[in-house]
């Protein structure tokens, strides 16, 4: 499931048989991982590796990058605006190295942009949102509508000395097929008309279609199966201090177990754009169900 490159720039170009085996890589559920491209602070940068930079109330700190708006964190005034520029910084370049190593996927979106200063390991969340258990990426308030993928690329940028070494540990799960055969099945029907009223109300952004409805229902029926979190396969994978990976978090089932101090970057992409599109979740649930979704 880890597909290691031997990558240590953040520009391209890259070598064409690199981008090949990245593209079939990642539509086949591969999480790609760079062990040599590390994210650089600078020396007034390393003080935002302090987990009390948090608001207390999200989990995350964001950047809506369009709009230049930080949210989720406790500093104000400079110290605001020079964190809110370290995590533009990121985000711009890991926009650059994927549309290099990525060309064919023309119009990928890039949407907003996250640092994760607190440890993981130790939280306490409700079990929906307790990301130590393996799930597949589904956005309540944010529909995929027709099947848009979520792909994510992530930096660990905490130092050696941090907790545990500074690694960030995952579980990665079994291919998503497997796994949306056994939990289909479970799945019932919303309420008629739940979408629209969301929508109208402004609860979600847009209405959610019949794909992003499902995908739901799966990312909370895993969650809330305690036989499946504990005997569902997986591999145990680390990513150090100065590593970086991507992956399709909407087909990938993956728990972050423990780690602190990284950045992340969520991108948007359409299907009818990937090599395979038949290997996105869209598809897999059209043919197991026998009904179009969007």
């Amino acid at each position: 499931m880890l597909e290691p490159f031997d990558i240590d720039s953040w520009t391209g170009p890259f070598a064409p048989e690199t981008r090949a085996r990245a593209q079939a890589a990642l539509e086949s559920g591969a999480v790609l991982f760079f062990p040599r491209m590390p994210f650089r602070l600078g020396n007034s940068e390393t003080e935002f590796l302090d987990a009390r930079l948090t608001d207390g109330k999200a989990k995350n700190i964001s950047l809506d990058w369009s709009r230049g708006k930080l949210q989720g964190t406790s500093a104000s005034g400079e110290k605001a605006e020079r964190l809110a520029a370290m995590i533009e910084r990121f985000g711009a370049g890991a926009t650059r190295f994927v549309t290099d190593l990525l060309p064919n996927y023309s119009g990928v979106e890039r949407a907003r942009t996250s640092y994760r200063p607190v440890e993981v390991e130790g939280r306490a969340y409700s079990r929906i949102k307790d990301d130590r258990l393996l799930h597949v990426d589904a956005f309540p308030s944010r529909p995929m509508g027709d099947g848009k993928r979520i792909l994510r690329f992530f930096a660990n940028v905490a130092p050696p000395k941090a907790k545990g070494g500074g690694a960030r540990r995952w579980h990665v799960g079994e291919p998503f097929e497997n796994f949306a055969q056994k939990f289909t099945p479970r799945v019932r029907p919303h309420f008629p008309g739940q979408s629209w009223l969301f929508g109208k109300l402004g609860v979600t952004h847009g209405q959610r279609s019949a794909y992003d409805e499902m995908m739901l229902s799966l990312h909370d029926a895993a969650k809330r199966d305690a036989e499946y979190q504990k005997h569902a396969p997986h591999s145990a994978v680390e990513f150090p201090p100065g590593s970086c990976w991507l992956v399709y978090t909407d087909m990938v089932l993956h728990a972050a177990l423990a780690g602190e101090f990284a950045l992340e970057q969520t991108f948007h992409f359409d299907v009818a754009k990937m090599g395979e599109p038949d290997k996105a979740p869209i598809k897999v649930l059209e043919r197991l169900t026998g009904k179009t979704l969007a």
